[in-house]
């Protein structure tokens, strides 16, 4: 597996399911279904293994690929899902292959065929549509093991599940609708299944208004942390596809009209960087307006300051719920003054605010890095 394949996003996975869906070839898509301890990555992190080739995506920091991919090859020749666990702790019997690689984690993969059913789960990824897959992994019946249903938040609802037993949607449905909606994945014991859930969220979306130097590389760092990025030029001033490959959309419009350019929701983070004075006085007024939970905003404060005495005699204000939405100065202090440093500095403080995080050493985090989910006491 190459380095460009192994560190991509979930999106970039998803892409390599489709080409495998849409290929004569056949494919495995492993997934983390449990972690016990710690370890690189968190359930729900996929890889998909084409027979042909390498693989897209990761699921380990690289120690385990290579077990996968021989794996993968005998779930092909068998038709059917399997589940793997692999222990990864450093001391005792856990150095089982004498890797000694200190994940100090124990890992639970599964590995499945992929099939037509799958295709749900890309489209409506690639329409910006959450979607929540319910695995049968485990059972002593070996005929509900690969069993699964779709959840779709949209209308509420579940498709498929025939093989699931009676009752299993009632007891998991608030724990699916919890992990769709803030897309992450866990495990449940039961009534004697082990049974996965899958929140397949799709990407929130990073809009960058401005078309100068600087960016380049957050369009480029927000794509490779799975947003789906937009650049909006005023104008039509260097709005062009081609000065800005990671984007996945490049807009023109003006500052006035920018709520007509995006379908802006509570789901859009914006970074307003014309370095325009006029330009960003007018597009945050008209951001401020949408359900955007963060309006970034370069310059300095003192900056902000000036747009807002010169609002006055328009006798627009700005509200405290207005004003928690803006960040100005924009990024986290890291430290940092070239372009990539600014942009990671930027991509950073989006990605906390999105993932309802204050940034924080680590170390100073006191229990789990990533919550759990229960399942509802009284089902």
């Amino acid at each position: 597996m190459t380095d460009a394949n192994w560190s991509v996003p979930e999106t970039e996975v998803l892409a390599g399911v489709r080409e495998v869906l849409e290929s004569d070839l056949r494919g495995v898509l492993a997934t983390i279904i449990d972690v016990e301890g710690s370890a690189y990555r968190r359930p729900g992190a996929k890889m998909v293994i084409p027979e042909d080739g390498d693989g897209v995506g990761h699921i380990t920091a690289g120690c385990l690929e290579d077990e996968i991919r021989k794996i993968a090859v005998e779930v092909l020749a068998e038709g059917q899902p399997r589940v793997e666990t692999y222990d990864l702790r450093p001391d005792g019997e856990a150095d089982v292959w004498g890797l000694g690689v200190g994940c100090n984690g124990v890992i639970t993969i599964l590995l499945e065929p992929l099939d037509e059913s799958y295709r749900r789960v890309v489209d409506a990824h690639e329409a910006g549509e959450d979607t929540g897959v319910v695995s049968v992994v485990e059972s002593d019946d070996p005929g509900r093991v690969g069993a699964r249903a779709y959840y779709d938040p949209a209308t509420d609802a579940f498709e498929g599940g025939d093989r699931f037993p009676a009752g299993l949607v009632d007891r998991i449905d608030e724990a699916t609708r919890e992990l769709t909606e803030e897309g992450r994945a866990d495990s449940f014991e039961v009534d004697g299944l082990t049974v996965f859930v899958d929140g397949v969220a799709a990407p929130d979306d990073l809009v960058l208004v401005g078309t100068g130097h600087d960016v380049g590389p957050m369009a480029e760092l927000g794509a490779q942390a799975d947003f789906r990025v937009t650049v909006i030029g005023f104008r039509g001033a260097n709005a062009e596809a081609d000065r800005f490959p990671d984007a996945d959309d490049v807009r023109s419009t003006s500052p006035a009209q920018i709520r007509e350019a995006f379908e802006f929701d509570e789901d859009t983070y914006v970074v307003v960087a014309t370095h325009n004075f006029i330009d960003d006085r007018l597009a945050v007024d008209e951001l401020l307006r949408t359900d955007v939970p963060y309006v970034g905003l370069m310059g300095p404060h003192e900056r902000f300051e000036e747009m807002v005495e010169e609002f006055e005699p328009e006798g627009r204000t700005f509200s405290e719920a207005e004003l928690d939405r803006l960040y100005t100065p924009v990024g986290l202090d890291l430290g940092g003054g070239s372009p990539y440093e600014i942009a990671l500095s930027i991509v950073s403080e989006v990605m906390a605010v999105a993932n309802d995080r204050q940034p924080r050493h680590l170390r100073e985090r006191e229990g789990r890095i990533h919550d759990r989910v229960e399942l509802s006491s009284n089902r």
